[in-house]
């Protein structure tokens, strides 16, 4: 397990790295895309196994356009800097083609699905139940990952959100299985230990840290960002692990060896995502 989780891990940083640093916003949404199909795949294989049958397609194609709203609107936008922070956006794209827009067409979309569909009238609530938390807590928040890299200076922001959730997860995961003692949260994820979680806590507090020169910002800022992504981070660990007990399974899949599907690899990323890009922008709008 150990060994195939860290060739995984060899294979997978190095190209996602090099995809963040060196190319466009445009290929950073492609592959941001097909991540969340693939992990919405896996959310409503989680749900079917509890009788939820989500509205996989319509899901997947509104995800699909609201990740295709953002990088035009990100792409339209122009940035003022000031003290290499601030974002002024000017789209007028956005104001004709938004994710509220596109969240209000799910809804009126499902429940076309629901009132002249083939389903049975009786799933109707677990259907759009499950579709709409899968846009909740999965399509809606891993967005940031793409306002991010459309962000100025967003290549290095993503970078570090990556390497503060990769650093903490790796020393949970070691500190966890040689020291841990203390059980987290026992019923949701027996092999989380407050240990861990607190070694994850501290990774990500030394990569703002050893980044910070390069980051261009401010200490206490940097340290702030990193402790509230990483909190948020492993409260998405602990979500996920909640959605696979539930379906009774220990994995969402087996597409990565060593790390299970592609929702338990990015479970982390999902959450801290948005906690970097709102700290962003509450940071632009108010040094």
């Amino acid at each position: 397990m150990t060994f195939s989780r860290i060739l995984t891990a060899a294979v997978l940083i190095p190209a996602v790295v090099l995809v963040v640093w060196w190319c466009p916003s445009s290929v950073v949404t492609v592959l941001a895309t097909a991540v969340v199909l693939l992990a919405l795949l896996e959310f409503f294989s989680l749900g079917e196994r509890v009788g939820m049958h989500g509205f996989r397609i319509w899901t997947g194609l509104c995800a699909v356009a609201i990740y295709f709203t953002l990088w035009l609107a990100s792409a339209q936008e122009s940035h003022n800097l000031s003290g290499g922070l601030r974002i002024i956006r000017n789209s007028n794209f956005a104001l004709f083609f938004t994710t509220e827009i596109i969240l209000v067409t799910f809804v009126l979309g499902a429940t076309a699905i629901i009132l002249f569909g083939r389903k049975p009238v009786v799933d109707s609530f677990a259907s759009i139940a499950v579709s709409a938390a899968a846009m909740l807590f999965l399509v809606l928040p891993f967005s940031a990952v793409i306002r991010i890299h459309g962000a100025p200076n967003g290549r290095k922001f993503l970078l570090f959100t990556l390497v503060l959730v990769w650093v903490g997860d790796t020393l949970a995961y070691f500190v966890g299985r040689s020291v841990g003692r203390l059980r987290m949260a026992p019923y949701l994820s027996p092999k989380k230990t407050w240990e861990g979680a607190v070694a994850n806590l501290l990774g990500s507090v030394m990569v703002a840290v050893i980044s910070q020169r390069w980051m261009e910002m401010p200490l206490r800022h940097l340290i702030l960002m990193a402790v509230l992504a990483n909190i948020a981070g492993q409260m998405g660990d602990l979500l996920e692990s909640a959605y696979k007990r539930s379906a009774g399974v220990k994995d969402s899949g087996t597409l990565l060896p060593g790390h299970g599907g592609m929702l338990d690899r990015i479970d982390a990323l999902i959450f801290a995502a948005p906690v970097v890009w709102y700290y962003l922008s509450w940071l632009t709008q108010n040094v």
